[in-house]
């Protein structure tokens, strides 16, 4: 059977600090003429030794009609990069990509969206940007708006919509107008948890119908779920292809080896950025490892350039397998997301208490959002992670032993309603 995807030898390289060359006008042109002579060599030499990366180097694969390919790996392991490539948004420095099928690509919320035109509107556009006749998207049209839940803002132009609005009316319709091929980046990272399960359905029932789909994740728990195969790309190559529970294994294995403590790369041209993660011990030792007896907690160094009204930082535990365990902001009120912090360096403390996790791997990303998690200021999956060990309680001793990955102390309360005679 001939794959519906081919990838032969693709790279992608960039300029850092630069921009990539776009097409230009007969203005452009005359302008370009006449700053020639002004122009020093001096700034053409610095142009011409400014850094370049491989965002892409030398990746290769094929996937056949009905796949469900996840594609995981860390922040600037080429994941996005690849499906942009893909999607034909960005050409190739090198290589050759080869689809044989309609694409539907969801990489960022509302792609192909007109901001003035209607949901409605914005339903057909779609769909004749697919390549479908009326008829095929009116067969279509009472279901995505079913499952966008946007009936009442169906004839309102789409740049009033919320962020929560615009993100289920970007997945129904790349989801439902039956590409053979769909490309969705990080959607499961978004939306409320009835929203996000409705996706994970749907793209279930696109691979059931037989049509490929190609997804990148942060949730690994969503790729064993819902992916057949899994690519591992780091540094821009691919590192694994393979079945995905066992790429999940081998990119959480890396992540075990990864330290309790990490800095992340300077960008200070961002509003908001994390610097730091570490996790520490009460005393403030960073560690490696833990009894569950005993607290430990999460450092968070943070800078804020310009402050957006409404951010908050937050942080995701996950489990060995990838499934994401716990979740955690520093707002707990509405009225928090009102206050403003002032430009600075900030360090956030989150402590895990004693008797909570139990024994096992865990791990830790970190990121700055703004409501609706829509508006990602940064992210990091770059994770610190952590063992916890027995410690040896008094219900360990006796062998009783835990069978989830979290023991969260209940109250329990024991009355007698009955006494025999």
């Amino acid at each position: 059977m001939n794959p519906i995807v081919r990838v032969e030898n693709v790279s992608k390289q960039y300029r850092l600090g630069g921009h990539e060359a776009r097409y230009q006008t007969l203005r452009d042109s005359i302008m370009s003429l006449i700053r020639q002579p002004f122009t020093s060599s001096r700034n053409d030499k610095s142009n011409r030794k400014s850094e370049m990366i491989w965002a892409l180097k030398d990746i290769s694969f094929e996937i056949a009609t009905g796949e469900v390919v996840g594609i995981i790996g860390r922040n600037g392991a080429g994941k996005s990069t690849l499906l942009k490539v893909l999607s034909r948004i960005t050409e190739p420095t090198s290589g050759r990509v080869e689809l044989y099928g309609r694409v539907a690509s969801l990489l960022e919320v509302g792609t192909g969206f007109h901001p003035e035109l209607t949901g409605k509107e914005n339903i057909y556009l779609n769909g004749s940007i697919l390549g479908l006749r009326r008829v095929e998207i009116e067969r279509k049209f009472d279901e995505i708006v079913w499952f966008a839940e946007i009936e009442t803002f169906l004839d309102t132009p789409v740049k009033h919509y919320s962020s929560g609005m615009y993100m289920r009316l970007a997945f129904a319709v790349a989801a439902h107008l039956e590409p053979e091929i769909l490309i969705v980046d990080e959607v499961l990272s978004v939306g409320d948890a009835p929203f996000q399960k409705k996706c994970i359905g749907k793209m279930g029932d696109v691979a059931r119908a037989g049509r490929t789909v190609l997804f990148v994740s942060h949730n690994l728990g969503a790729v064993t779920q819902l992916c057949s195969r899994g690519i591992i790309l780091k540094n821009g190559k691919t590192v694994f292809d393979g079945e995905a529970s066992a790429a999940v294994s081998t990119y959480v294995e890396e992540m075990r080896t990864s330290s309790s403590s990490v800095t992340f790369e300077d960008e200070p041209n961002k509003d908001m950025q994390i610097l730091s993660m570490g996790i520490v011990s009460p005393d403030g030792e960073v560690i490696s490892s833990q009894p569950h007896t005993e607290p430990f907690s999460i450092l968070i160094k943070y800078r804020v350039n310009n402050w957006a009204v409404g951010a908050y930082v937050c942080m995701d535990v996950f489990t060995e397998n990838g499934t994401r365990l716990l979740w955690a902001s520093d707002v707990t009120t509405i009225d928090d997301l009102s206050v403003e912090r002032q430009s600075g360096i900030y360090t956030a403390r989150v402590t895990i208490p004693d008797m909570v996790l139990t024994p096992g791997f865990y791990y830790f990303t970190s990121g700055i959002y703004a409501p609706g998690s829509m508006i990602v200021f940064d992210h990091r999956e770059d994770a610190v992670s952590i063992e916890i060990l027995d410690g040896g309680s008094l219900l360990s001793n006796f062998g009783i032993k835990p069978h989830a990955a979290t023991m969260i102390p209940l109250h329990w309360e024991t009355l007698e309603v009955e006494h025999p005679a």
